[in-house]
């Protein structure tokens, strides 16, 4: 069943705080990603940006070993756990991955990380073996799209996926030019054969799981720059450090990047606003959402 998702609907995700807390009580996430061709420090860092101002108690950015010099200059609150690499691309190790999720309570993973043969296995493995929420976007939706979709059926991890319409492409083995027909259709299919949570991205985003589905309108033309589908993620993977993985939780992190991005284009305008400008504007939607 389809509905249009609102402002209120947001409201029991963004409440005040027991002025009690902790960060503990708002969850230890992780952002797993980057490779030196694509390191994309400024991408890791909107992302573990995005991921604090939509509420992680701390943020754990893994990233290749051979990277963190290039990347830290960028980070202020999040913290950095460097994995083995070879050429700038993660080797795949047990041991190591274990390390690097201790604690983890929800995990991003594919955010600059390219194409390496580990990959595969580095997302096989955290799939196999843990049962925390998973978003998977960029290259790590490109990884799993050459990956059996029976490794999803199989998990214990609740999983996210954000495509824009090329990667649900190469996901659902559907052309874009039959999707676009029928959106919710397709989306819906996918969501329920592999047991998804599905965020859709586009002028309407799409957030299902095959049998709840929410339509957000919200955006504007200024977010159409590199690292808009980062931030959102970052949110995502941030909301998630407190929140229960649902389709409502999912459609509300997306309603927020809208708002904050329609915040920020009014400030800067649709020609030069920024990805990090829709960060610095998450407060004031999370604001207008409050009091509303």
């Amino acid at each position: 069943m389809k509905f249009d998702f609102k402002l209120n609907d947001c409201k029991p995700f963004v409440a005040p705080r027991d002025v009690n807390s902790n960060k503990g009580d708002f969850g230890y996430i992780g952002i797993l990603g980057g490779c030196d061709m694509y390191s994309g420090a400024i991408k890791l860092a909107n992302l573990s940006s995005a991921s604090i101002r939509s509420g992680s108690g701390v943020t754990r950015l893994i990233i290749p070993k051979s990277i963190v010099s290039s990347v830290t200059p960028y980070l202020l609150e999040a913290t950095v756990f460097p994995l083995e690499d070879t050429d700038s691309h993660i080797i795949f190790s047990p041991a190591n991955i274990n390390k690097a999720l201790e604690k983890i309570k929800a995990l991003a993973i594919g955010m600059g990380w390219g194409q390496a043969e580990d990959n595969e296995k580095i997302l096989e493995y955290i799939l196999n073996n843990y049962s925390i929420p998973v978003v998977i976007d960029a290259d790590g939706l490109n990884t799993l799209s050459k990956m059996d979709n029976k490794i999803l059926l199989n998990t214990k991890c609740k999983v996210i996926l954000t495509p824009h319409l090329k990667e649900f492409e190469r996901l659902s083995k559907i052309s874009i030019e039959k999707i676009k027909k029928n959106l919710i259709k397709y989306a819906e299919e996918y969501a329920k054969t592999n047991k998804v949570i599905l965020l859709l991205k586009g002028h309407t985003t799409i957030v299902t799981d095959g049998e709840e589905t929410y339509c957000i309108e919200k955006g504007g033309s200024g977010m159409a720059t590199a690292g808009s589908g980062d931030v959102l993620s970052g949110i995502i993977v941030g909301m998630l450090g407190s929140h229960e993985p649902q389709v409502k939780l999912v459609s509300a992190c997306a309603y927020i990047n809208g708002l904050a991005g329609e915040i920020a284009e009014e400030k800067y305008t649709d020609i030069a606003m920024k990805a990090s400008d829709t960060i610095e504007c998450i407060p004031e939607a999370i604001k207008v959402i409050r009091n509303a």
